[in-house]
């Protein structure tokens, strides 16, 4: 109870390997060919609340529109439900935190944003600064 943040979920989805540079490491690396937990940079967007029961209807939403249906949220649909629900100053920009290294972002968003899959989106999680969902967009060395 209250720790949501453990995470383990994102790798079980493994399909959208390919998305993470295309011709250059395409299984010649060892590392596992999705790039969770081996890649230097995200490209992520996300929601932040304060409440629980806040992030909670902005997840339902994406769940009604697109997640229940096994679909991906278009980063387009998901910024405009950043920009209405997320008290992050990013919500403005539709929760866009652009490229950021490893070490940056502090303890359960960094462990979640390295640990969802390009295109997924996370369950909602704890951290020190509210409730998060994340979309992962990218990742590269």
């Amino acid at each position: 109870m209250g720790k949501d943040a453990k995470g383990g979920k994102g790798k079980a989805k493994q399909a959208g390997g390919s998305e993470d540079g295309g011709a250059k490491g395409k299984g010649k690396s060892g590392k596992s060919a999705d790039g969770l937990g081996t890649c230097t940079y995200v490209k992520a967007r996300h929601i932040l609340c304060e409440k629980q029961g806040k992030i909670n209807e902005a997840y339902k939403k994406l769940q009604d529109g697109w997640l229940s249906n096994g679909d991906k949220v278009p980063p387009a649909e998901f910024a405009k439900i950043a920009a209405e629900y997320s008290e992050c100053p990013s919500g403005k920009k539709g929760g866009d935190l652009g490229w950021f290294p490893r070490g940056k972002m502090a303890g359960p968003f960094q462990e979640v944003a390295f640990n969802t899959v390009v295109g997924a989106t996370s369950p909602p999680f704890k951290s020190t600064h509210g409730y998060h969902i994340i979309l992962a967009e990218g990742r590269k060395n």
